[in-house]
């Protein structure tokens, strides 16, 4: 075979080497800029909603400042129009004590402009805005089941108000009380309620505002697609609540069962004592400020409790089984794609080094292989070294990079080869710096080059 037949049959393979090295790089380079999502098991859910995309602002107003400041001034506590928060009157005496402790309340759901107003009212010793409560430089939060129930059921902020009052006298801080008083539901109420489980598998009683069951997040929280729901509106506070969970458990066993009073939502079911306590927590710490601020209708409350029992579902607890996932052969194959462009480059440089083809007789073998596979494998390392030096490494590997380049001229050009092997030479003593400056020992080319060409 003559050396121009065997060049026309290998100019195709040199420049498809080429042209998958250039699609490994630019793969490899877009999948640098995917973000990182560190979960374990990927949960789908997304409970994330934008501030005044969910309904949450009202077309409530409130008067002006100065009338603001002038009902404030006649009475120790005032009342805007809408207001829900309630408390009790007793304990909060107690907690003022005799000092002149003035507080306005105002309605949920007002946007921001509403809320400077408020804020702009002088001689305010504390602010209820829907069932936030703030006062000088300090805001109460609820941190307790106990106390995120009774706020989110029936509107009672007595414990924030006694806990930010004392704060501001600098007295000590009074000890939590669960404000909620349990009743068992009496028959009639359990029978009203249990046929509409039965009949649609949801229960919405007057004065509730849920109008349908979140389907995509209802069917991820709970895959079987047996969960029962029963909304009811906020309840007043004082009276002692019916607490459905305990007894839907007993007439529906096994099934997970979902109770919202108000904004306040309990789940009985399967793993239920575990599994209520971590999701409740979980949810109301992050979105209990935003809860006690606005007044979000309850499909979109129960939209985000269940977007979090997914996340909790997702996570492993409570013997879930995880969904299965299919790999991503991406992911997968990104840790080889530096080693297939080095090879992909190797070849094309390899075909391209005219001396390759001078040493090529009529029986096709290849004479003198040393000094071009030294090349090919001076090449390699150096590509390979690329993807992992810095700024202290990079001077060193320019410097060798520009040898090989030069070693590969005198190639093509058909020049002695003492003078290329010289070439070499300088390029590995550049690598081999480059490579003790990096630390990286089996990048030194002594090593590097017994391996490949061993």
């Amino acid at each position: 075979m003559t050396e121009r037949t065997l060049r026309r049959r290998l100019e195709p393979v040199r420049w498809v080497a080429l042209g998958l090295a250039v699609l490994v790089l630019v793969v490899f380079l877009v999948a640098q800029r995917q973000s990182i999502d560190v979960s374990y098991g990927r949960s789908p859910a997304s409970a994330a909603v934008p501030e005044g995309s969910a309904g949450e602002l009202t077309d409530t107003t409130v008067p002006s400042v100065a009338e603001m400041d002038a009902m404030v001034a006649a009475a120790p506590v005032v009342r805007l129009p809408g207001s829900v928060a309630s408390w009790d009157e007793q304990r909060v005496r107690e907690a003022i004590g005799d000092r002149d402790v003035r507080i306005l309340v105002a309605p949920p759901g007002l946007d921001e402009a509403e809320r400077d107003r408020i804020r702009d009212v002088e001689d305010v010793t504390v602010r209820v805005i829907g069932l936030q409560v703030s006062g000088g430089l300090y805001q109460a939060t609820a941190d307790t089941l106990p106390s995120w129930r009774a706020q989110f059921a029936t509107g009672d902020v007595t414990g924030l108000l006694v806990t930010l009052i004392a704060a501001l006298g600098d007295a000590p801080t009074p000890p939590d009380h669960d404000g909620l008083r349990w009743r068992e539901p009496g028959a009639a109420e359990l029978a009203t309620v249990t046929a509409d489980l039965r009949a649609s598998g949801r229960h919405v009683a007057d004065g509730a505002t849920l109008t349908a069951v979140p389907a995509r997040t209802a069917a991820s929280a709970f895959p079987d697609g047996d969960a029962l729901y029963v909304a009811l509106p906020r309840q007043p506070r004082g009276e002692p609540v019916p607490r459905y969970g305990p007894a839907l458990a007993r007439v529906f066993p096994g099934r997970p069962i979902v109770v919202l009073y108000g904004a306040w939502i309990e789940y009985h079911g399967p793993h239920g004592e575990e599994f209520a306590e971590v999701t409740g927590a979980s949810f109301y710490g992050q979105f209990g400020d935003r809860l006690s601020r606005y007044e979000y209708p309850q499909d979109n409350v129960l939209n985000a409790y269940l977007a979090r029992v997914t996340d909790v579902r997702y996570a492993g607890l409570f013997e879930r089984p995880l969904p299965y996932r299919p790999v991503d052969p991406l992911r997968v194959a990104l840790p080889a794609l530096p080693w297939l462009f080095a090879g992909c480059v190797v070849g094309f440089l390899a075909l391209s080094t005219r001396s390759l083809w001078r040493g090529v007789g009529r029986s096709g073998a290849v004479r003198g292989p040393g000094t071009t596979a030294r090349l090919a494998g001076l090449t390699a390392l150096a590509v390979e070294m690329s993807l992992l030096t810095d700024r202290r490494s990079d001077p060193g590997l320019t410097r060798g990079v520009a040898k090989l380049q030069a070693a590969r001229a005198a190639l093509d050009e058909g020049l002695p080869d003492p003078h290329v092997r010289a070439l070499l030479t300088d390029a590995e003593a550049e690598l081999d710096d480059t490579a003790r400056t990096m630390g990286v020992a089996g990048y030194r080319p002594t090593f590097y080059l017994r391996e490949r060409l061993s």
